[in-house]
């Protein structure tokens, strides 16, 4: 009898592999409590609701953009393009309600129109990469780098590189305005978060999602629409990005499109890695991405609040993520 059958029959499992299950399940939760705790008693004014409303806002924006990034990673992809789709969104959302791309005649209408419009587009521009990706075989990597480097030029090109400041307060309610005295973006951010939690666990779309990125080829024998699904995902990717492009400039008061979205892919990966989604596809977890997006901006949160520079946190970001790829490739080996 092999020593996997021995321990089979005994019901015992090696601790070292035990260990690592039950970090990749658990640890994400305990790093976030450990954080709290670390903050209540070192921090001083952690338990106020000005910091808790600063870091709730300050995370929707990874939250949404790295819940688009989740769909897409399980399916054994990933998206470099969400931070230059960001600079696109908000170029363009403030040149239609200041009348910049067109003749404005109602104020009412051209705002939604700047929600609906930068959306749409950032959409689309996802779907370019689905494109890239399924019809054309490129790897996800070089497919998304398309944008990731000629999105943020196309911004630049829109607004001629210039800063585009703007006051609207009914554009910027999707930031600075309050539902019940929670900030606007913070209910957008749940309800995205809710919406794509009920999809992968309830629907038919969220079970292919799952299977396609477990195993593709398999997935394409029982008859799963392989491409329909990597097309949405990306497209999907694309528009929560925009989304968050809208949120960014609104709070900002201005559009900048060199810096709107600077860096978000890794913070939308790290987030997604954190959170327990395995890198190589095959598993979808939301609730972890919310997780590993909280870690995330609680870590620099607590470097800017203790004194750290905030470049200390890029590497701790990097760490987090070598860290969380390592413990999932660990609790995978059996």
């Amino acid at each position: 009898m092999t020593t996997i059958e021995t321990q089979a029959t005994a019901g015992t499992v090696p601790s070292g592999k035990r260990f690592f299950t039950l970090a990749g399940r658990y640890g994400t939760v305990a790093a976030f409590l450990a954080l709290i705790l670390f903050n209540v008693v070192f921090t001083p004014n952690f338990l106020s609701l000005q910091t808790l409303n600063v870091n709730l806002t300050q995370v929707a924006t990874i939250v949404i953009v790295a819940i688009g990034m989740t769909l897409v990673i399980a399916t054994g992809g990933i998206d470099l393009s969400v931070g230059s789709l960001m600079a696109i969104g908000g170029a363009l959302a403030p040149m239609i309600f200041m009348g910049t791309l067109f003749p404005v005649s109602s104020m009412p209408v051209a705002v939604a129109l700047a929600f609906v419009l930068p959306v749409v587009a950032t959409g689309l521009l996802g779907l370019f990469n689905g494109l890239l990706v399924t019809h054309f075989a490129i790897q996800p990597i070089i497919a998304t780098l398309v944008l990731f480097i000629a999105g943020r030029g196309i911004a630049q090109v829109m607004t001629n590189g210039n800063l585009q400041v703007f006051r609207n307060e009914g554009f910027q309610f999707i930031a600075l305005g309050r539902v019940a005295g929670i900030p606007a973006q913070v209910i957008l951010m749940i309800a995205i978060a809710a919406i794509a939690w009920a999809a992968i666990r309830y629907t038919v779309f969220g079970r292919q999602v799952i299977a396609v990125g477990g195993n593709e080829k398999a997935s394409r024998l029982t008859g799963i629409p392989v491409h329909r699904v990597k097309l949405l995902v990306y497209m999907i990717s694309g528009a929560l990005a925009g989304v968050a492009g809208l949120i960014v400039v609104a709070r900002n008061s201005a559009s900048d499109a060199n810096l709107v979205g600077l860096g978000m892919e890794l913070d939308a990966i790290a987030a997604v890695a954190v959170g327990g989604t395995l890198l190589t596809g095959g598993r979808a977890n939301i609730v972890g991405t919310v997780i590993g997006a909280l870690v995330i901006q609680l870590v620099r949160y607590t470097l800017l609040a203790n004194g750290v520079p905030d470049a200390a946190a890029l590497i701790v970001k990097a760490a987090l993520i070598l860290l969380a790829v390592f413990i999932q490739q660990r609790a995978g080996k059996s």
